[in-house]
């Protein structure tokens, strides 16, 4: 069976392999057990690379060679070849992280922030402004900024959006808990959610903002779709105060 050209393409993504490999992967899953010289044929790989495509796929376990006179190969059942390539990302990943954690002791990461502090102070704080759109953005940026938090946290919203502030809220709970950040969530919605650490607090406002240490402010805005949410980011302590005295004023 020929497997179309935009299935191979995928194959080569999925599972990080280059052309010569997948088509031999799937040649030799259509026969179970075949020589090279015959997957060769039915693959078009030509033979003078075969033995190198074989040998790379049995490392990284996605056959298994059979000893015999001619030399077969065997394809491993697919399901056992996601677990590998799940276990192998996984490992990998680890990894990477463990590099990146390293890197922040480093004299190179200091150097880092020494440049982003000089850098940051010439910027207007009047002009840091940003727009995030899509729900998956807007929570991925909530949660960052929950994460930035040095004092306190102020939450509004509503009916609509309380259930997305709670659900990241409760991914960042134990760090804010730690570091003994102020919570206050004030919504309109009823009070069925229940955040330890977290102040809920009934407002007739159908407001929807996060404000981090009275400095930054996030404004969110909700679509029909999730991908048409979007927000607008501030920094601006004086503008941001201002409004959060307002605010307060007002309830």
């Amino acid at each position: 069976m020929l497997i179309h050209k935009d299935s191979l393409n995928e194959l080569r993504q999925r599972f990080k392999l280059n052309i010569y490999e997948v088509k031999i992967w799937t040649s030799l899953l259509s026969r179970g057990i075949a020589a090279a010289s015959e997957l060769a044929d039915i693959s078009g790989v030509p033979r003078s690379r075969c033995y190198d495509v074989l040998e790379s796929l049995e490392k990284k376990g996605f056959i298994i060679m059979k000893i015999g006179k001619p030399i077969k190969y065997i394809a491993v059942q697919p399901n056992a070849v996601v677990d590998r390539v799940k276990k192998g990302l996984s490992e990998e990943a680890e990894q990477q992280i463990k590099v990146v954690e390293k890197v922040a002791n480093t004299d190179l990461f200091k150097e880092l922030e020494l440049l982003h502090k000089t850098g940051i102070k010439k910027v207007d704080p009047e002009s840091i402004t940003n727009s995030v759109a899509g729900r998956t953005n807007v929570n991925s940026f909530l949660k960052d900024m929950l994460l930035r938090a040095k004092g306190s946290v102020t939450i509004a919203t509503n009916e609509e959006g309380i259930k997305h502030k709670v659900k990241v809220l409760k991914k960042v709970n134990e760090n804010l808990t730690r570091k003994k950040i102020k919570v206050r969530l004030y919504t309109n919605a009823q009070p069925n959610y229940n955040v330890n650490n977290v102040e809920i607090i009934p407002t007739k406002h159908d407001a929807r903002f996060v404000n981090i240490d009275n400095e930054e402010i996030f404004f969110i805005m909700t679509g029909k779709d999730p991908e048409f949410d979007s927000g607008v980011w501030i920094k601006s302590p004086y503008f941001v105060k201002a409004l959060n005295d307002l605010f307060e004023g007002s309830l």
